[in-house]
């Protein structure tokens, strides 16, 4: 049975449509990503899972519960981090998660929580003292004090440097061990790419696609370039000639080959033909980015 079902929901602000029509299950145990550029729907979808905002249309189910009619039944199996929250500057550590851990019958052992996050030297820190990464990690304590059987995080890793966003990424596979099913809100295609078992694509409040990443970007027959630097000058037209390449690119440091199939092999085996060798050889092929472009015919950034 499904942890989560969502069915054709439909939510409305005004005259504007937010979510039009939008379904996708989320199974036990998973990482289910929600994919898509800022205004997309995500954030209002997920704002229904929680019992947050009541759907003008469809239907939302959490073990087989209504979020809002059963929001007493729930509040003890889901765990929520808000795509923004704030604390009392003066709030420490030890006191947020004293005053989450009083709201439920059973709570997970702050102490442990936190050792599992890496801010056990913070626990007498006052929440403005904070680094962005250790706000993240208390917010994703905060969301399993209560030993949620589903945790949503909404978009987790917006405003991380780099580094903070992968130790994120850790922890979130480390909550996933744990046996916690979560539903991941993101617009970072890398993000998807790296946590999701299977995610829903999201474009202006509908659902354009549900899969694995990988079984998404095999769906997307998108080219593929190799990149290499030729040890002495080639001859284009020999490249061209491949069945496999589409175009040929020379610039001043690199060639580009385009092309579909087994594209590397047919131009290495050209090169090597004539005794040419193709240094810093690196080859370029599908990912996400390209999946949401021909799924919607525009970037995630636009």
């Amino acid at each position: 049975m499904p942890v989560i079902e969502v069915e054709n929901l439909i939510k409305r602000y005004e005259s504007k449509t937010a979510v039009d029509g939008v379904s996708f299950t989320v199974e036990p145990g998973e990482i289910f990503g929600i994919l898509g550029p800022n205004g997309a729907g995500k954030t209002t979808t997920v704002e229904c899972i929680e019992g947050l905002r009541r759907p003008d249309g469809g239907s939302v189910k959490v073990f087989g519960l209504d979020p809002l009619r059963d929001a007493e039944a729930l509040r003890e199996r889901l765990g929520v981090q808000l795509q923004e929250s704030q604390l009392p500057d003066k709030m420490k550590v030890r006191e947020a998660l004293k005053l989450y851990a009083s709201l439920y019958r059973d709570p997970a052992d702050p102490l442990d929580l936190l050792e599992q996050l890496g801010l056990t030297d913070k626990l007498d820190s006052y929440y403005s003292k904070l680094s962005g990464g250790q706000k993240q990690r208390l917010s994703i304590a905060l969301a399993l004090i209560g030993n949620p059987e589903v945790a949503v995080l909404d978009e987790l890793t917006t405003g991380l440097d780099p580094s903070a966003r992968r130790d994120t990424w850790e922890l979130i596979e480390k909550v996933r061990d744990r046996g916690v099913t979560i539903l991941l809100v993101t617009h970072f295609m890398d993000e998807a790419e790296r946590l999701c078992d299977r995610l829903a694509i999201f474009n202006k409040g509908k659902v354009v696609a549900v899969d694995t990443p990988s079984a998404l970007i095999e769906q997307v027959q998108s080219e593929v370039r190799v990149h290499f630097q030729p040890s002495k000058p080639v001859d284009n037209a020999v490249l061209e000639a491949l069945p496999e390449v589409s175009a040929v690119h020379t610039t001043a440091t690199e060639t580009v080959v385009t092309g579909t199939g087994n594209v590397l092999f047919a131009v290495t085996s050209a090169l090597a033909a004539q005794q040419v060798i193709a240094n810093n050889l690196r080859v370029e092929q599908a990912n996400l980015e390209n999946v949401f472009l021909q799924l919607t015919g525009h970037s995630i950034e636009d």
